[in-house]
């Protein structure tokens, strides 16, 4: 049986049975909108999680982990290359230019550019034995003054910078909407966002990713086009605040 996401009804009992879990909710949220699963990843949200827990995940299949603190998320990475060389470590936090060499030089992902500067010090820090770094343009869709992100009138012309830097690989767009109980404004944001994916898709063929929808709303975010959707607790359960 699949459980939906309920903090209050948290009854999976291991790492790998909550994963299959999100997983199962992927593909039931596919087959609703007449979407092919195998198109939305799962991206596993480890932020404030022991490495116990990622190797947990890793043991199930899980390859692709998303870090929001930067020392975290480099402690993370060096702990675990040997034991798990697969990992696909994606940064989904806020980031600030005195810290853009650690992402630039340990993630494979950088989901939250905003600004031509950090994305013109990403792109200088890279090295050169690594592939290009993907990344994913925030937008603020919700306008909220809390929230990090450009606007979407901003968007092109920082898409347009970013594709010209040789060191970086612009994939799509990422958001985080209103937390909201209100079901035609969480709707209507994600439309938004799938608007500003598709115009910017018909612009750059490499742009593949949407990533949108976290453990609580990812069944609407599919039905509106994510691609990617960022579960943490429904998989590794409550967050420990720092």
């Amino acid at each position: 049986m699949v459980y939906p996401f309920n903090q209050k009804t948290y009854i999976m009992t291991t790492i790998a049975d909550r994963l299959a879990n999100a997983q199962h909710r992927i593909e039931q949220a596919a087959q609703i909108s007449s979407r092919n699963a195998d198109e939305i990843q799962l991206l596993a949200v480890s932020k404030t999680k022991p490495n116990a827990d990622i190797l947990a995940a890793y043991a199930a299949g899980q390859r692709r982990f998303g870090e929001n603190y930067v020392q975290e998320g480099e402690s993370k990475v060096n702990a675990l290359k040997d034991s798990c060389p697969e990992i696909e470590w994606h940064f989904i936090g806020p980031l600030q230019s005195n810290k853009t060499k650690i992402i630039a030089s340990h993630f494979d992902w950088m989901h939250t550019v905003s600004r031509e500067k950090i994305a013109s010090r990403l792109n200088d820090q890279r090295p050169k034995d690594l592939c290009p770094l993907n990344i994913c343009i925030q937008i603020n869709i919700s306008s909220e003054t809390s929230k990090s992100g450009t606007t979407p009138e901003e968007l092109k012309s920082l898409a347009s910078k970013i594709d010209q830097m040789p060191n970086l690989t612009l994939r799509g767009l990422m958001a985080i909407p209103t937390a909201t109980s209100d079901k035609e404004l969480q709707r209507d944001e994600f439309q938004q966002l799938q608007a500003l994916y598709q115009e910017l898709k018909s612009l750059y063929p490499q742009v593949d990713t949407l990533s949108m929808g976290m453990s609580n709303d990812l069944e609407q975010a599919i039905e509106q086009g994510s691609t990617m959707v960022r579960i943490g607790s429904a998989i590794f359960g409550a967050r420990e605040k720092r």
